[in-house]
């Protein structure tokens, strides 16, 4: 499965985080989860007080971070020449897309934090303090809602991750209008992958195809997503190594967590697609492999067989939300 840990300069500045504030954390972080998993509530934020800002970094910064670096990370792979400068998070709680961009592209250099929530911009200041980037660590923290607070300038890059979920109907509207707007290369959407994420990001999909945009991640077309309508959705998972202190926290045993996420990467320039996206864990058999696929045709079972040798051997290696190939 893939997986993305945190840099060493941010997982060291959790840690001391995690040791100052262990009790307050520990109490709020079963809470804090709770809400983020609940498919309806009320739109806003989940985390608002001190003690509620410091269990998202003990209990949900992790996986969020996975989430995002594996998500940049289509993009990079599929626009290798593709070198942002700048960077504009809307919603950015803490900081985080800015902590993936900077470990996937050296050339980024300002970077633009909107984040309505006083406590989620001191904790996202206090993180980069300890960057190695110089982007991140000077980033500039913009205090605002979405979408009045969008800055006017474009930018290279705009990301939007888990935050529309926050916002009124409308409001989620007009932010993805303004944030295509500001995006000169590339705007990248992530919610959690439940079904009311997998619907935001769709209507996401939707809208900025139909403002111009090309997808370049994870779907292999730009036609309507196949599952809509039916009673499966599109989404992925990244497994997060759980420290001790992760572990107590969230009250966990096991080492490790997969966090659920739905994405769309949508980009001005056209990009090489998959060509066959793998929406379930393969299931490995005797002399073959199981695996559905969502291809240019649509969604389809596919059996690779021992017998077609490299790409067999290839298949056996893949894992849910890779690229089958041809």
């Amino acid at each position: 499965m893939l997986t993305a840990p945190l840099p060493p300069a941010l997982e060291d500045a959790l840690a001391r985080l995690r040791a100052s504030s262990e009790g307050s954390t520990t109490r709020a972080s079963a809470d804090l989860t709770r809400r983020y998993r609940e498919r309806s509530r009320a739109a806003g934020p989940v985390a608002r007080s001190h003690d509620d800002v410091g269990a998202y970094a003990v209990a949900r910064l992790p996986a969020t971070y996975a989430a995002l670096r594996v998500v940049l990370g289509e993009l990079a792979a599929r626009a290798p020449a593709f070198a942002p400068r700048t960077l504009l998070d809307l919603g950015a709680g803490p900081g985080t897309a800015a902590w993936a961009a900077a470990a996937l592209w050296p050339s980024l250099r300002t970077v633009t934090a909107v984040e309505a929530e006083p406590e989620m911009r001191r904790l996202g200041a206090e993180l980069a303090r300890a960057a190695d980037s110089a982007a991140v660590a000077g980033a500039e923290w913009v205090a605002g809602v979405l979408p009045q607070s969008i800055p006017p300038p474009p930018v290279d890059l705009v990301t939007a991750s888990y935050v529309l979920g926050e916002l009124a109907d409308a409001d989620r509207r007009v932010t993805l209008e303004g944030a295509w707007e500001r995006a000169a290369g590339a705007l990248v959407v992530v919610e959690p992958g439940t079904p009311d994420g997998y619907e935001r990001v769709i209507e996401a999909r939707d809208r900025l195809i139909a403002l111009g945009g090309t997808v370049v991640a994870p779907c292999p077309h730009d036609r309507t997503c196949p599952l809509v309508g039916s009673a499966d959705w599109c989404h992925f998972a990244v497994r997060v190594a759980r420290s001790r202190a992760h572990r107590a926290a969230k009250d966990a045993r096991l080492g490790h967590e997969d966090e659920k996420l739905s994405y769309v990467v949508v980009a001005r320039s056209p990009a090489p697609r998959a060509t066959a996206r793998i929406l379930r864990h393969p299931q490995l058999r005797g002399g073959h492999v199981l695996l559905r696929v969502c291809a240019h045709d649509g969604v389809r079972p596919e059996t690779v067989s021992k017998r077609e040798g490299d790409r067999y051997r290839r298949a056996r290696k893949l894992s849910w939300g890779d690229d089958l190939g041809p």
